[in-house]
């Protein structure tokens, strides 16, 4: 779906995740995290936004996966150009840089990391504080179709319940 910039869309509206750079997707995330820690969760918001949850983070999750495996698969082919081809001044200038970018990527592994245990232990918490109150609203939900099940089968056999015979209890 496309959204009023031209940009993919979920069903909610919201950018896609994999549409989203690194840093937005991080940045909802950790809006998620914030109104899950405000104590005033929405019921009616918590699988929505859980959902959303798991999804950046399963999105952030590959590309740090595919950035993790571009770097390790540049690193020996840059090292050996550095050590074939390069002067001794400009293999340090490089071995330099793929130290930075090294410890670049292990920041932002950890920090992904970081977030994907903060989702889980965040959602852990969320199903046992809101898991019971999930559970009543389900069953309520589910006796309301009952009786809406019952009252339109009464209605169609006349009030009997079965078809003419004397009255029979409801289906539920």
């Amino acid at each position: 779906m496309d959204g009023p910039a031209g940009g993919r869309q979920d069903e909610g509206g919201r950018p896609d995740v994999a549409a989203m750079s690194y840093t937005d997707a991080s940045r909802e995330l950790d809006e998620i995290v914030a109104f899950f820690e405000g104590r005033e969760v929405d019921v009616d918001q918590l699988v929505v936004k859980l959902e959303r949850a798991s999804a950046i983070v399963d999105e952030l999750d590959r590309r740090l996966r595919r950035t993790r495996a571009q770097v390790e698969e540049l690193v020996p082919r840059l090292a050996a150009v550095a050590q074939g081809e390069l002067a001794e001044e400009r293999e340090d200038e490089l071995e330099e840089e793929l130290e930075s970018l090294e410890e670049v990527l292990e920041d932002e592994l950890e920090e992904a990391e970081l977030e994907e245990e903060l989702a889980e232990a965040l959602e852990e918490e969320l199903v046992e504080e809101f898991g019971d109150q999930l559970e009543e609203a389900e069953l309520e939900e589910a006796d309301a179709l009952a009786d809406e099940l019952n009252a339109a089968v009464e209605d169609m056999t006349d009030g009997t319940g079965d078809g003419g015979a004397p009255d029979a209890p409801g289906l539920f």
